[in-house]
């Protein structure tokens, strides 16, 4: 490792926090009485401006509703909103111990793909959170991986090299993307083999 000042850049979902809650499509889909295959390609299809902090929430709803040809009712738009925080809104316990607990040995940080909604909905419902050495959210940094442009700005709010980072996401199209700027990548498949990689990397305890 090139420095004594090692910084571990976790991912949030997939890694730290799971992935979206099963059936929350499904959910989203029946209020509006859509199908769940329409409905699910238009929340991707719109998805990248929205997580980049380019589209705000209501913009966002309204392109997906405009997509299935629903009509942008307000309140219909807030229940889909709150629907969608919900379903992301599930940690990992033992993964959220984990980097807690990573903090006597490196810097801890957060590089994250959310719009800037259910960022703030994220900070307060987990505390932890606030204790992070830096905490980038892609809708608060206008940036989304595997965009060059997230990494940079994580290096640059922690003042490091490139090389003094470990960067963990379960997309291996992120982890290129880190080690594309000059990262250090690990790609999170488990816990046990997270913890086996980072003991290796990591000085000793």
């Amino acid at each position: 490792m090139p420095t004594d000042r090692p910084i571990v850049l976790f991912d949030l979902f997939g890694v730290i926090a799971r992935h979206q809650r099963p059936g929350a499509m499904d959910g989203m889909a029946t209020l509006i009485s859509a199908s769940t295959d329409a409905f699910i390609a238009a929340y991707w299809d719109c998805r990248q401006p929205y997580d980049a902090g380019q589209l705000d929430a209501s913009q966002y709803w309204t392109a997906v509703l405009h997509r299935l040809s629903v009509p942008a009712h307000p309140d219909v738009i807030e229940k889909l909103r709150l629907a969608d925080i919900d379903s992301w809104s599930r940690v990992d316990d033992r993964m959220v111990a984990y980097v807690q607990s990573l903090r006597n040995v490196a810097e801890v940080a957060l590089l994250s793909n959310i719009p800037t909604d259910h960022a703030d909905a994220f900070l307060a419902a987990q505390p932890w959170l606030h204790h992070l050495d830096h905490v980038a959210f892609s809708g608060k940094i206008h940036a989304a991986k595997p965009d060059a442009t997230a990494f940079h700005h994580c290096i640059a709010a922690l003042h490091a090299a490139p090389a003094d980072f470990l960067f963990v996401d379960d997309r291996s199209e992120n982890v290129r993307a880190a080690q594309a700027v000059g990262m250090n990548g690990h790609l999170f498949t488990g816990y046990d083999e997270l913890t086996t990689a980072l003991d290796t990397w990591l000085p000793t305890r």
